[in-house]
């Protein structure tokens, strides 16, 4: 005679569905939480940014210049660090002036102002490999760690090693500059028609950039940032024709270079300078809505493999496992 136990709930291969179950809306009610906190506690990136100014102008205006005296030490300090990089890569005989402008236009493009890094970035191109590259090498022939892979595997290993890091500064500059050249390009439509706006508003074209400048520097900050810093070249530079070049320079987006050659020709010819945006606008909110209607093209085919793995798995546990519960409980039962 078999003793009657406690009633045991379906199960499935051994595992029991409602302690699955329940571990599973445990988990779901766990994400719920984190979703709602990481939208309720999100921060605006602009805030900080926007306090640090407010602070910054306060003090001026109340004469204080005793907390500059901390930064031009970090300026100083960083300064002869770089004057030490110099002068090592120098007595090397590695550093040339080409390189030096090339790494320069690139921490441009990047957002980085400061043209002391150059320095620091062939530096790193210098003394990566031999760091990350000889430790590899150490660990590859001068340890057992490796053994087992064949001479080639073990080779080409050590070589990814090295190429790997001298490009490693380069590869981090080009994610860089092209998060900044998209965040740009997306913004570019609606600057050319605020600037259309002032342009036929009688404002001169500083006074335009500065105006575009500070209504799109909340919603797109980068660009914020290169339309003010021309608005201040156009300011005082000799030349008006260098501020834009350098706005070409400094952004590495062929839509920012065809605005920079209409207002150069605008600038020469005196042709209108409304007329040439406004196309250029036209232009540039067709050729977003391409871009997006190719993005939605090819999301049935991104959307495949998800889909696949994550997707119809659920589905087949929604609608086929209740069957499979009551099978295997008839199974169980009917022995």
């Amino acid at each position: 005679m078999q003793l009657q136990g406690a009633s045991v709930g379906p199960t499935i291969l051994g595992v029991d569905v409602i302690s699955v179950a329940t571990l599973l809306a445990g988990v779901c009610a766990f994400m719920v939480l984190v979703a709602i906190y990481a939208v309720t506690t999100v921060r605006d990136p602009m805030t900080k940014r926007v306090r640090a100014l407010n602070d910054r102008r306060e003090q001026l205006k109340a004469g204080i210049t005793a907390s500059t005296a901390k930064r031009r030490a970090k300026l100083v300090k960083q300064n002869l660090t770089t004057d030490r990089i110099r002068n090592f890569l120098q007595s090397l005989k590695v550093l040339q002036d080409s390189q030096v402008k090339a790494a320069q236009i690139k921490l441009m493009q990047a957002g980085i102002r400061s043209k002391e890094y150059a320095v620091a970035v062939i530096f790193a191109r210098m003394v990566l490999p031999v760091v990350f590259g000889g430790m590899m090498l150490y660990l590859v022939y001068g340890t057992d760690m490796f053994s087992d892979w064949s001479p080639l595997k073990a080779y080409g290993l050590v070589a990814c090693s090295f190429i790997g890091a001298y490009k490693a500064p380069d590869l981090y500059l080009n994610n860089k500059i092209t998060k900044r050249s998209d965040a740009i390009r997306k913004g570019l439509p609606d600057a050319l028609d605020l600037l259309v706006i002032c342009a036929e508003a009688g404002l001169t074209v500083d006074a335009a950039f500065n105006r575009v400048a500070r209504e799109l520097g909340r919603a797109y900050p980068e660009l914020g940032d290169e339309f003010t810093l021309t608005a201040i070249e156009l300011g005082f530079l000799s030349e008006r024709r260098q501020a834009f070049e350098n706005l070409a320079m400094r952004v590495k987006l062929d839509a920012l270079k065809g605005v920079v050659t209409t207002m150069v020709q605008t600038e020469k010819y005196g042709t209108p300078l409304a007329s040439a945006l406004r196309v250029l606008s036209a232009e540039f909110r067709n050729e977003r809505m391409m871009r997006a209607e190719e993005k939605a093209a090819r999301l049935p085919a991104i959307m495949t493999i998800p889909l696949i793995l994550f997707i119809l798995p659920t589905l087949f546990v929604v609608i086929l496992g209740p069957a499979a519960c009551s099978i295997s409980d008839a199974f169980s039962h009917g022995v």
